[in-house]
Protein backbone atom coordinates (compact mmCIF):
# COMPACT_ATOMS: atom_id res chain seq x y z
CA UNK A 1 0.00 0.00 0.00
CA UNK A 2 1.10 3.25 -1.15
CA UNK A 3 1.73 5.65 2.60
CA UNK A 4 -0.72 8.74 2.40
CA UNK A 5 2.59 11.13 2.28
CA UNK A 6 3.66 9.79 -1.07
CA UNK A 7 -0.14 9.77 -2.44
CA UNK A 8 -0.25 13.44 -1.27
CA UNK A 9 2.97 13.98 -2.78
CA UNK A 10 1.54 12.32 -6.21
CA UNK A 11 -1.38 14.52 -5.79
CA UNK A 12 0.71 17.27 -5.88
CA UNK A 13 2.37 16.55 -8.83
CA UNK A 14 -0.71 15.74 -10.91
CA UNK A 15 -2.52 18.97 -9.69
CA UNK A 16 0.81 21.07 -10.73
CA UNK A 17 0.30 19.27 -14.08
CA UNK A 18 -3.65 20.08 -14.68
CA UNK A 19 -2.99 23.87 -13.66
CA UNK A 20 0.04 24.21 -16.35
CA UNK A 21 -1.86 22.69 -18.74
CA UNK A 22 -4.96 24.81 -18.40
CA UNK A 23 -2.09 27.83 -18.52
CA UNK A 24 -0.72 26.78 -22.12
CA UNK A 25 -4.23 26.57 -23.41
CA UNK A 26 -4.27 29.87 -23.21
CA UNK A 27 -2.78 32.78 -24.99
CA UNK A 28 1.27 32.77 -24.33
CA UNK A 29 1.25 36.69 -22.32
CA UNK A 30 -1.37 35.58 -20.03
CA UNK A 31 1.58 33.78 -17.69
CA UNK A 32 3.34 36.98 -17.49
CA UNK A 33 0.51 39.36 -17.54
CA UNK A 34 0.18 41.53 -14.18
CA UNK A 35 -2.56 41.20 -12.17
CA UNK A 36 -3.61 43.45 -8.78
CA UNK A 37 -3.40 40.01 -6.52
CA UNK A 38 -0.97 38.30 -3.80
CA UNK A 39 1.55 37.94 -6.45
CA UNK A 40 1.56 40.18 -9.74
CA UNK A 41 1.68 37.36 -12.07
CA UNK A 42 1.11 33.93 -12.53
CA UNK A 43 4.72 33.06 -13.26
CA UNK A 44 5.58 34.87 -9.98
CA UNK A 45 3.01 32.29 -8.33
CA UNK A 46 4.56 29.28 -10.70
CA UNK A 47 8.26 30.06 -9.03
CA UNK A 48 7.25 30.62 -5.80
CA UNK A 49 5.60 27.22 -5.85
CA UNK A 50 8.77 25.65 -7.82
CA UNK A 51 11.47 28.02 -5.29
CA UNK A 52 9.42 26.42 -1.94
CA UNK A 53 9.69 22.53 -3.17
CA UNK A 54 13.17 22.60 -4.24
CA UNK A 55 13.87 24.27 -0.52
CA UNK A 56 12.50 21.48 1.26
CA UNK A 57 13.54 19.10 -1.13
CA UNK A 58 17.30 20.81 0.14
CA UNK A 59 15.94 20.69 3.64
CA UNK A 60 14.36 16.99 3.55
CA UNK A 61 17.84 16.51 1.48
CA UNK A 62 20.29 17.43 4.70
CA UNK A 63 20.65 21.56 3.72
CA UNK A 64 20.25 24.11 5.84
CA UNK A 65 17.24 26.29 5.37
CA UNK A 66 20.02 29.30 4.76
CA UNK A 67 21.10 27.31 1.78
CA UNK A 68 17.68 27.09 0.69
CA UNK A 69 16.84 30.52 1.08
CA UNK A 70 20.55 31.73 -0.75
CA UNK A 71 19.12 29.63 -4.23
CA UNK A 72 15.89 30.94 -4.40
CA UNK A 73 17.15 34.41 -3.94
CA UNK A 74 19.96 34.00 -6.91
CA UNK A 75 17.74 32.48 -9.33
CA UNK A 76 14.26 33.97 -8.51
CA UNK A 77 14.15 36.86 -11.20
CA UNK A 78 15.27 34.43 -13.70
CA UNK A 79 12.91 31.79 -12.84
CA UNK A 80 10.04 34.27 -13.13
CA UNK A 81 11.14 34.95 -16.35
CA UNK A 82 10.73 31.21 -18.13
CA UNK A 83 7.84 30.11 -20.19
CA UNK A 84 5.14 28.16 -18.48
CA UNK A 85 7.07 25.04 -20.38
CA UNK A 86 10.35 25.78 -18.98
CA UNK A 87 8.60 25.79 -15.62
CA UNK A 88 6.95 22.69 -16.20
CA UNK A 89 9.85 21.42 -17.03
CA UNK A 90 11.90 22.22 -13.63
CA UNK A 91 8.55 21.03 -11.72
CA UNK A 92 8.87 17.98 -13.28
CA UNK A 93 12.50 17.26 -12.68
CA UNK A 94 12.22 18.23 -9.47
CA UNK A 95 9.36 15.53 -9.27
CA UNK A 96 11.88 12.81 -10.15
CA UNK A 97 14.02 13.97 -7.57
CA UNK A 98 11.61 13.93 -4.65
CA UNK A 99 10.50 10.15 -5.75
CA UNK A 100 13.96 9.02 -5.73
CA UNK A 101 14.41 10.64 -2.09
CA UNK A 102 11.18 8.76 -0.80
CA UNK A 103 11.85 5.76 -2.19
CA UNK A 104 15.29 5.61 -0.79
CA UNK A 105 13.80 6.52 2.76
CA UNK A 106 13.54 3.95 5.55
CA UNK A 107 11.86 6.02 7.52
CA UNK A 108 9.90 9.09 6.06
CA UNK A 109 8.81 10.38 9.41
CA UNK A 110 12.53 10.13 10.92
CA UNK A 111 13.28 13.50 12.67
CA UNK A 112 15.02 16.49 11.58
CA UNK A 113 15.24 19.98 13.09
CA UNK A 114 15.02 22.43 10.75
CA UNK A 115 15.99 26.27 11.93
CA UNK A 116 14.62 28.39 10.24
CA UNK A 117 16.47 32.36 10.35
CA UNK A 118 12.59 33.89 10.93
CA UNK A 119 11.04 31.48 13.53
CA UNK A 120 13.70 29.71 15.13
CA UNK A 121 14.16 25.88 15.52
CA UNK A 122 11.48 23.31 13.92
CA UNK A 123 11.60 19.40 14.98
CA UNK A 124 9.50 17.81 12.39
CA UNK A 125 10.47 14.88 9.41
CA UNK A 126 10.50 14.71 5.74
CA UNK A 127 7.36 13.54 5.78
CA UNK A 128 5.74 16.77 7.38
CA UNK A 129 8.01 18.43 4.98
CA UNK A 130 6.65 16.49 2.07
CA UNK A 131 3.08 17.16 3.38
CA UNK A 132 3.89 20.95 3.59
CA UNK A 133 4.81 21.22 0.20
CA UNK A 134 1.62 19.78 -0.98
CA UNK A 135 -0.94 22.15 1.15
CA UNK A 136 1.91 24.92 0.21
CA UNK A 137 1.27 24.21 -3.52
CA UNK A 138 -3.04 23.53 -3.28
CA UNK A 139 -3.07 26.89 -1.79
CA UNK A 140 -0.91 29.14 -4.42
CA UNK A 141 -2.74 26.67 -7.05
CA UNK A 142 -5.97 28.48 -6.28
CA UNK A 143 -3.83 32.37 -6.58
CA UNK A 144 -3.51 31.09 -9.85
CA UNK A 145 -6.80 30.16 -10.18
CA UNK A 146 -8.53 33.16 -9.01
CA UNK A 147 -5.57 35.31 -11.27
CA UNK A 148 -6.79 33.03 -14.24
CA UNK A 149 -10.82 34.44 -13.48
CA UNK A 150 -9.41 38.19 -13.42
CA UNK A 151 -7.79 37.99 -16.35
CA UNK A 152 -11.27 36.38 -17.89
CA UNK A 153 -10.33 32.93 -18.70
CA UNK A 154 -11.84 30.40 -16.60
CA UNK A 155 -9.56 27.59 -14.41
CA UNK A 156 -9.83 23.75 -13.95
CA UNK A 157 -10.37 21.55 -11.17
CA UNK A 158 -7.28 20.48 -9.22
CA UNK A 159 -8.50 19.02 -6.00
CA UNK A 160 -7.96 15.87 -3.76
CA UNK A 161 -11.31 14.19 -5.01
CA UNK A 162 -11.24 14.47 -8.36
CA UNK A 163 -7.53 13.36 -8.27
CA UNK A 164 -8.71 10.11 -6.51
CA UNK A 165 -10.89 9.99 -9.50
CA UNK A 166 -8.63 10.17 -11.60
CA UNK A 167 -6.72 7.33 -10.13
Amino acid sequence: MTSPTIKMYDYHVWANGVIMNRIKELPQEIYHKEVQSGFSSISKVMTHIYLVDSGWFDIISGKSMNEAFAYANAVREQLEANNIEEMETLLLNLSERYKVFINLQEDLDREIVVDNPYAGLLETSPSESILHVVTHGSYHRGNVATMLRQLGHTSVMQDYGLYLYSQ
